[in-house]
């Protein structure tokens, strides 16, 4: 009986000793497709997150047509005949475009509230907002004192290129990307304000065709850098960070009186 006992005793120990190690190595395989499964999630992160080279393309035409209007005599000339058709009319001078050039990011914000979702929550979705319209004044203010460009009323020479355009169309694009998926015709809605906001600043004289041109396209260029930077951003934040990845950032920056923007990459 005492036999019996000391080899139950011992079939027990080696029974136990293989459950704990069959248990072991179920937890180290549980362990290994976790993080297998959260290197994918990364991964694919990091793959959405990769710049549209595409969605480039409108701002580029855009920007460019702007800076050569700068220097070329026919663009040039057609920013003075634009301006001379439009006070012909004689259009009555409103400030409605000092508000129009939010609505579109405002209206986000409220549709959300009514129920209607966007792509991105609270959080993120102002984090991608915020980081836009800071882009957004990195690439225009510097602009306004480095060209010194006339306003057609001679009230300054902070011209080009248009903030109010490049505000409006970064916020038309918010829009667009946050309903696109979704709700593709209401992503669409945010531009008529936009072009509206950009008419009214030639016609309130305050700026040329080629700098209401220029300012939609950093306008729309802003958000999409802003779109691509968000899953850095959010890394930064949350204190998350791949060791397989590189990472990259582009932020405005204000240093002795200067506005600029600054490009950051870590590898």
């Amino acid at each position: 009986m005492k036999k019996y006992s000391q080899k139950m005793l011992i079939y027990s120990i080696v029974l136990i000793s293989a459950f704990s190690k069959i248990n072991a190595q179920n937890n180290n395989d549980t362990i290994a497709a976790l993080e297998a499964k959260q290197d994918s999630i990364m991964t694919t992160s990091v793959q959405k997150s990769k710049l549209n080279y595409k969605s480039l393309i409108i701002p580029a035409v855009f920007i460019t047509y702007g800076v050569a209007g700068l220097t070329v005599k026919d663009l040039r000339q057609l920013n003075l005949s634009t301006r001379t058709e439009i006070n012909e009319h004689q259009p009555a001078r409103i400030k409605l475009d000092d508000y129009t050039q939010y609505a579109p990011g405002l209206i986000v914000y409220g549709l959300n509230l009514a129920g209607v979702k966007g792509k991105h929550n609270l959080r993120d979705r102002t984090i991608i907002y915020v980081s836009s319209q800071l882009i957004t004044a990195a690439f225009t203010l510097p602009l306004k004192y480095m060209v010194k460009e006339e306003r057609p009323d001679r009230s300054n020479t902070m011209s080009f290129p248009s903030g109010h355009a490049a505000t409006a169309f970064s916020n038309a694009q918010f829009m667009f990307r946050e309903y696109k998926d979704t709700h593709l015709w209401l992503s669409l809605s945010g531009y008529p304000f936009a072009i509206f906001t950009s008419v009214y600043r030639m016609l309130n004289d305050k700026h040329w065709l080629g700098d209401v041109i220029t300012g939609a396209g950093f306008g729309i260029l802003s958000t999409e850098l802003a779109y691509w930077l968000f899953p850095r951003i959010n890394n930064l934040l949350t204190g998350k960070k791949n060791k397989n990845q590189t990472s990259a950032m582009i932020m405005p920056f204000y240093q002795n009186k200067a506005v600029g923007i600054g490009f950051v990459k870590n590898f």
